[in-house]
Parts: C-alpha cells; structure tokens; sequence
C-alpha cells in the first residue's frame, strides 16, 4: 500500500510542485547572506515557490481559459527559476550541484507545462 501511495505522489503534480517549492527553500537557506545573494535569493523563493501555487489555482479554475492561463503562468515561473538556479550557482558556486539539480527538475516542470499548454483547447 505504502509503494502505491509513493507512486501516485511520484506522478502527482501538485505534490511535486509543491516538494520542488520545498527544496527550493532548504536550498535558499543555504545561501550566505550578502548584497549580492539576498535579491537572487528572494527571486529564486518567489518565482520556485510561485509554480506549485499557480498549479493549485489552475486545478481551481472556472473555465478553460483560466485554467490554461494559470498553466502558461506555471510554465513562465519555471523557465524564470531555471534562470536564477544558474545565476544562483554562480554567486555561491559551493551549492552548485544541488542549483543544477533543482535546475532540471525546474527543465522537467517546464515540459510538462508547455505539454498541458499545448494540449488544453
């Protein structure tokens, strides 16, 4: 039961986003506070944290357009964080590798999201 419930959360959406938003933070707390970090990181919170609630509200939508409205808003807020993810590993190139981790699964959310686009008439 329990491999059951793992795997329905695996292709669960919402529950991914939200994981992504999470990792996001754990990341962002990470960072050494300075001139040049702080504004990337409340970027990085904002646009990473922003694509799980535009999710939620998309699955609450009142019509088709707003549903695809919401979708596109998804997709906008991943390629934004896939763009502060790199310059994130480059002000604090000690977290590097978990920027490009979360870098793909932001590249992955991005797909997903440019499929339902493309696919909601």
């Amino acid at each position: 039961m329990t491999e059951i419930l793992n795997n329905k959360r695996q292709f669960d959406l919402e529950e991914r986003t939200a994981k992504f938003s999470e990792e996001v933070i754990e990341l962002c707390k990470k960072v050494p506070r300075n001139v040049i970090n702080d504004p990337i990181n409340n970027q990085l919170v904002r646009s990473g944290t922003s694509i799980g609630a535009n999710y939620c509200e998309a699955n609450g939508a009142s019509s088709r357009k707003d549903f695809k409205n919401k979708i596109f808003i998804c997709k906008k807020e991943a390629k934004e964080t896939k763009y502060w993810l790199r310059i994130m590993a480059k002000a604090a190139p000690e977290l590097a590798d978990e920027c490009r981790t979360l870098w793909k699964e932001a590249q992955e959310l991005t797909l997903i999201f440019s499929k339902i686009a493309s696919s909601t008439h």
